[in-house]
């Protein structure tokens, strides 16, 4: 967690040296927390990281929609717990002992997200990034930013960038999140 820490105090003074402003493209580069959902990689902006939990089963609410695992107690504030598998459309997954929760702060809401691991913090370059693919709506595609491409020693590492917070708002995890 200490990496995220420090990821995230950097890209804070960067945001606060260019006076606060947004970057206008959605493809600005930038730090990226990256995780993994099965077999894909994705990747979201470092400063909607909160911090990084071990999963905890949470208490279930009743009729909430099937990504909503339920709510946490986080230090006094109650998180509801989302499985961004279920709300991407990801197969299900066993959890385990590399399932983690990324506490997100997401339009003024915190909300745990839960992913399969967590892999590193990067930093990609305008540059690296690419448009996303057109792709019908019920595959979340308005939620995808961009393809960031990074290259390893293995080759070509592709990753999916997502706006977490318009992806939050739209499977009305906003409508559950306590203040």
């Amino acid at each position: 967690m200490d990496m995220i820490t420090e990821a995230r105090h950097v890209a804070e003074h960067e945001a606060a040296r260019h006076g606060g402003a947004q970057a206008a493209a959605r493809h600005a580069g930038g730090e990226f927390l990256t995780f993994r959902l099965g077999e894909e990689e994705y990747g979201i902006d470092i400063l909607r990281v909160q911090e990084i939990r071990s999963y905890e089963a949470p208490t279930r609410i009743a009729n909430a929609p099937s990504h909503i695992k339920g709510v946490v107690n986080l230090r006094g504030v109650i998180v509801p717990i989302v499985d961004l598998r279920l709300m991407l459309g990801c197969a299900s997954a066993e959890f385990n002992h590399l399932t983690v929760v990324v506490v997100l702060n997401v339009g003024g809401n915190v909300v745990g997200a839960v992913v399969d691991s967590v892999s590193d913090v990067i930093e990609l370059a305008t540059e690296a990034i690419q448009s996303a693919p057109t792709m019908t709506a019920s595959m979340q595609a308005g939620h995808i930013t961009g393809i960031g491409s990074i290259k390893t020693e293995q080759g070509m590492r592709m990753l999916i960038l997502l706006d977490i917070e318009g992806l939050m708002a739209s499977s009305g995890v906003g409508s559950v999140a306590v203040r």
